[in-house]
C-alpha cells in the first residue's frame, strides 16, 4: 500500500513539477509580449511627436520660401530701378562727351 501512494505521489509530484515549468514558459512568454507591447506604444508616440516636428518644420520651410519670394521680387525691383538710373547716366556721359567732341571740333 505504502508502494501505491508512493507512485501516486510521485506522479502527482511530477505533474506539479510540469505545470510549474509551463507556468514559468507562460510567465516568460507574456513578459515578452508586454515588452514588445510597450516598445509599440512609445514608437506610436514617437510617431505622433516626429509628424508634428515634420508638420511644424514644413510651415516654418513654407514661410521661409514666402519671405525670399519677397525679398526677390524686392531686389529685382531694385535692381531694374538701378538698371533704368544707368541708362539715364550712360545717356547723358554720351550727350556730354558728344557736345565735347563738337565744341572741341569747332575750336
Amino acid at each position: 500500500m505504502a508502494d501505491l501512494i508512493q507512485k501516486k505521489l510521485q506522479g502527482e509530484v511530477e505533474k506539479y513539477q510540469q505545470l510549474q515549468k509551463d507556468l514559468s514558459k507562460s510567465m516568460s512568454g507574456r513578459q515578452k509580449l508586454e515588452a514588445q507591447l510597450t516598445e509599440n506604444n512609445i514608437v506610436k508616440e514617437e510617431l505622433g511627436e516626429a509628424r508634428a516636428t515634420v508638420g511644424k518644420r514644413l510651415d516654418y520651410i513654407t514661410a521661409e520660401i514666402k519671405r525670399y519670394e519677397s525679398q526677390l521680387q524686392d531686389l529685382e525691383r531694385q535692381s531694374e530701378q538701378q538698371r533704368e538710373t544707368l541708362a539715364q547716366l550712360q545717356q547723358e556721359f554720351q550727350r556730354a562727351q558728344a557736345a565735347k567732341a563738337g565744341a572741341s571740333g569747332k575750336a
